[in-house]
């Protein structure tokens, strides 16, 4: 029988998580977490991480991992979800990779070789002093091909993309391996017509704020600079500008709905790449548990 692995992915606020959940109790699953700010600890509320309860007994990998002040990297993740995986087979259950981070995503199941490039400490402390745009315009001084296929607005990977050109020169094509042999994926796409996942973005912003504002002053509390959490972008850019005073409640609540707007689109672009995956809405779970249960029962030619 050839093993087989279940990806659901999509833009924020779609409602992966709850899907993933209900498919994992009816096909014998595990959640694998692919999301590049939920392996951080204590970055809860406005990473949207799913809550013991929302979880309904369903096992979850992948968060909670990384300490916030520290950087984690993809190659990092790469391993700890491939273990996991394993794990996870070995057992005779189901994997259920779940996640908005296509990157994440494509380094488990593509078998992305990423290059071993240790972190340079000195030189990230100087990166995180520069905004978005400037990190795009010294990366595209270093290596103009990388810049035409990276996130221009996440400075994780700007700093990382500058911090690999400076190591070797610049940023090597990506290859691959197969590391998760013998493996047949589903993938199963999570999307909602623009309208209403505007509604769903406003909606949750409103619900979780105050949550949110009391989450970062306590991280800020507990030693999380602000620079640091500027990295972090979307909820805790903003919140902390606002707890700053940099901008009103009602300039953060407007400027983060707007980008985090942004960033389900850029999301959306990314995945739309991956001619392998079926769409669906989220309201399709019956339909996407029969097609997922069919999957599960095929064997290898």
């Amino acid at each position: 029988m050839k093993k087989r692995l279940i990806v659901i992915l999509g833009p924020t606020a779609v409602g992966k998580s709850a899907v993933a959940v209900r498919l994992a109790k009816k096909c014998n699953g595990e959640v694998v977490s692919a999301d590049s700010r939920q392996v951080y600890k204590g970055l809860d509320i406005g990473t949207g991480k799913i809550t013991e309860k929302e979880m309904r007994g369903v096992p979850h990998y992948l968060l909670d991992v990384a300490d916030s002040k520290k950087w984690f990297s993809v190659v990092e993740y790469q391993k700890l979800a491939r273990e996991k995986i394993r794990e996870i087979f070995s057992r005779g259950r189901v994997p259920i990779v779940c996640g908005g981070t296509g990157f994440y995503i494509q380094s488990i199941v593509d078998g992305i070789v990423l290059p071993e490039v240790p972190p340079n400490k000195a030189l990230r402390t100087r990166l995180e002093k520069k905004t978005v745009m400037q990190l795009f315009v010294i990366l595209k001084k270093l290596d103009t091909r990388r810049t035409k296929t990276i996130d221009r607005n996440n400075p994780r990977r700007l700093v990382r993309a500058i911090e690999i050109v400076k190591a070797l020169g610049k940023v090597p094509p990506l290859q691959h391996s197969n590391i998760l042999e013998n493996v047949g994926v589903f993938y199963i796409g999570l999307a909602l017509p623009h309208a209403v996942l505007k509604k769903n973005i406003a909606k949750r912003l409103q619900k979780r704020v105050r949550g949110m504002i009391v989450e970062v002053k306590r991280l800020h509390v507990a030693g999380l600079a602000w620079k640091r959490m500027e990295v972090f972008g979307l909820e805790y850019r903003y919140i902390a500008r606002f707890l700053q005073k940099k901008v009103s409640r009602e300039e953060m609540l407007a400027q983060l709905e707007k980008e985090i707007g942004y960033y389900a689109k850029r999301q959306m672009t990314w995945f739309k790449r991956n001619g392998e995956i079926e769409w669906f809405s989220p309201m399709e779970a019956k339909k996407i548990g029969k097609l997922a249960q069919k999957f599960l029962r095929k064997t290898s030619s």
